[in-house]
């Protein structure tokens, strides 16, 4: 798990090109303290916009109903390991161990649930016991029909009750976290096809592109659209003549905001969610590594390091840029209303006004932060994940004091991802889930 909650974008729509995650061998899961097992199949997608973006109204029916879907087989148990002993901290309520290191970078944002994904698929947990429910299967059969280097799994966008995915040929999936019987699926139009990803989820609506080929010039071209959950209609779907993609739908006054590639460097786009038509473009940069939205503010890299806030008409409100001698990166902001706040890589916490950018606290954390640290907000506490040794910190919002670290005893070599529902921060490091309590 790592963004926005599905049904909080405008917290968690950070973007960056990332890496996919590669697969290996997969076991049953044990839960301790909350009983449970899994099965585990693999399925393999293929993208080949995959390729491309590390560089760089048709009739609608109900398609495939399920018969399609591989029925996962229970995998062999092993003996559980040994239970992680909290260093510090909150105690956990239930710790959930999984078969295998979580791959949290395929979530496109941070759940409001328990999930535990990993190559097996995507492990829904129950939030009051720890054990595991429903293992939704996302990954479609390997295949051999196209080159290796094409092959790449499944990002995943949560919503509030599916898990939804794209399949290369063209399809829209949604299978419910905990009623196989509301699963479904829907073909998308053909000028939506190869190759669609979703890329945000707000007020019922899923946001994505596919790859449109190349221009006469060359250039590669993109679509992007918007789809109605609820009646599982095609809102929009524009033509793009680079390659672009949603990546915030949050702003205020019902706009989204896009990353278009111009080669060499990308540029921030905002369109209008009602059609898609384009409003205004932000500044270019070969620094646009993220984009996060917030209310009335629009936040991106100033191209030194820096976070730079722009207003929802496009002008520059205010830049938090490190000063003379020092030496850091600003990673995406966490929006919270009148306030934002902007983790940095040297281990800082900054909280600002929204409105005019002053600095109201700092926080120093007891460790660095990378890129895959994300933090979360729930209620007026922030949470923010460091490398696996490191732990989990919380921050109050008001003050910025460091009100405890949580750290566990077992190994690992990847960064914590957190992410919270009303109850309970879930916070977990390779094949390790912890349910600790908000309150």
């Amino acid at each position: 798990m790592q963004s926005p909650s599905t049904e909080e974008p405008a917290r968690q729509s950070a973007w960056q090109w990332d890496g996919e995650a590669d697969g290996g061998a997969h076991e049953a899961a044990d839960v301790i303290g909350g009983g449970g097992d899994g099965p585990r199949p693999s399925r393999r997608r293929l993208l080949i916009g995959a390729g491309v973006l590390a560089a760089g109204g048709a009739a609608w029916a109900f398609g495939r109903t399920g018969a399609d879907r591989t029925t996962p087989s229970p995998g062999p148990s092993r003996p559980p390991g040994p239970p992680p002993t909290a260093l510090s901290g909150p105690q956990p309520v239930w710790t959930y161990r999984g078969p295998e290191p979580m791959t949290p970078e395929r979530l496109v944002a941070p759940p409001k649930r328990p999930v535990f994904l990993s190559r097996a698929g995507l492990q829904v947990v129950d939030p009051a016991t720890g054990s595991a429910s429903r293992l939704v299967v996302v990954d479609p059969p390997e295949s051999r029909s196209w080159p290796s280097d094409l092959s790449t799994r499944s990002k995943v966008l949560l919503g509030p009750e599916h898990a939804f995915t794209t399949a290369f040929e063209g399809h829209l999936d949604a299978r419910h976290l905990t009623d196989p019987s509301a699963d479904w699926s829907l073909p998308l139009p053909d000028g939506l096809q190869p190759g669609p990803e979703l890329t945000g989820y707000a007020d019922g609506v899923l946001y994505g592109f596919s790859w449109g080929g190349y221009r006469e010039d060359g250039q590669i071209e993109s679509r992007l659209f918007a789809l109605r959950v609820a009646d599982r209609s095609l809102l929009w779907s524009v033509r793009s003549g680079r390659i672009e993609q949603p990546v915030a739908p949050a702003v205020a006054g019902g706009r989204v905001a896009c990353v278009r590639s111009l080669g060499n460097r990308a540029e921030l786009v905002v369109r209008d969610t009602a059609d898609g038509r384009e409003l205004w473009t932000g500044p270019g940069d070969e620094d646009l590594r993220w984009c996060t939205a917030g209310p009335d503010r629009v936040y991106v890299p100033d191209g030194g390091g820096g976070v730079r806030a722009l207003g929802s008409d496009g002008g520059r409100a205010w830049t938090h840029s490190p000063a003379r001698g020092e030496s850091w990166r600003a990673m995406p902001p966490v929006p919270d209303g009148p306030r934002v706040y902007v983790p940095r890589d040297d281990g800082l916490v900054t909280g600002h006004e929204a409105a005019t950018g002053a600095v109201q606290w700092t926080c120093r954390l007891p460790f660095l932060l990378d890129r895959r640290s994300h933090p979360v907000l729930a209620g007026t506490t922030l949470f923010v994940p460091g490398p696996a040794v490191g732990g989990v910190c919380a921050v109050d919002t008001a003050t910025g004091r460091l009100l405890w670290t949580f750290r566990d005893s077992g190994p690992g070599k990847d960064v914590w991802t957190v992410a919270a529902d009303a109850d309970r921060l879930y916070a977990g490091h390779d094949d390790v889930l912890h349910a600790l309590p908000l309150h």
